[in-house]
């Protein structure tokens, strides 16, 4: 499709209708840079909305499976992170599962009490507590892991294996270059 530049539309005159149709306008500035003479970009062109989209898609596909076993999305989160390493401090595991504190607050209460999770205090800080799975929580994991691999096939049969790669690279880089959180070793859901 050809683009139809505003120096153009003068010299050539109003297209009719159908030609207009056919022609794909330039990209407005407020498209593709932000915003421009005091307006806001396009909706769909809002980079939050378009993860929050993203993300959606995704988590229509685990949510199920989560609900089946009475996990929330943020509890799965905090015990997937559990598993990445012996124990972790409340502000790192915050920081690493992508969840306030005081959020992880009420998070943990309700695992601890179903066994899934244990604080112990911390040697050299008795202020400080160390979260830690319970072997409890890693059946949890297992019983679920199988199960959520299946879905992680799914979207990868359905988008590809090379673009969902390349996908979890952008991502990567696009909060490097903001400079978010790195999420630990990247091997996290």
């Amino acid at each position: 499709m050809r683009r139809l530049f505003p120096d153009e539309a003068g010299a050539l005159g109003r297209p009719s209708r159908k030609a207009a149709a056919a022609i794909e306008p330039a990209a407005k500035p407020t498209e593709v840079t932000g915003q421009s003479a005091g307006e806001i970009r396009a909706f769909r062109r809002s980079l939050p909305m378009a993860l929050l989209k993203a993300r959606e898609a995704v988590m229509a596909r685990f949510r199920p499976l989560l609900h089946e076993h009475d996990l929330t999305e943020q509890q799965w989160r905090v015990l997937r992170a559990l598993t990445t390493a012996d124990e972790f401090r409340a502000g790192e595991l915050a920081r690493v599962s992508s969840i306030s504190m005081p959020s992880l607050s009420r998070i943990l209460r309700t695992l601890e009490k179903r066994g899934l999770i244990q604080r112990g205090i911390e040697d050299k800080d008795l202020r400080a507590a160390q979260i830690s799975i319970t072997p409890s929580g890693r059946d949890m994991i297992a019983l679920i892991a199988p199960h959520s691999e299946r879905r992680y096939a799914e979207i990868t049969a359905a988008f590809g294996a090379d673009r969902l790669a390349t996908l979890y690279g952008l991502l990567d880089e696009l909060a490097d270059c903001l400079g978010g959180p790195d999420g630990g070793d990247g091997d996290e859901e």
